[in-house]
């Protein structure tokens, strides 16, 4: 019996208005905003987010 791994991911993103970094999660079903500013970063798509920041990093 093998084990799946999983597909989705955390995304680390810096928000574009405050430059504040925070972790995400991939497949967000809400939208994100920024804990500092309350600026919208993601959205979701019913699948993957849709990010509107920079990405910084995909953390395994």
């Amino acid at each position: 019996m093998n084990i799946r791994e999983p597909v989705s991911k955390f995304v680390k993103v810096r928000c574009p208005k405050c430059k504040n970094e925070q972790i995400i999660f991939g497949k967000a079903s809400t939208e994100v905003k920024c804990l500092v500013c309350s600026k919208s970063i993601a959205d979701p798509t019913g699948g993957k987010t849709r990010v509107k920041s920079r990405i910084l990093e995909v953390l395994e």
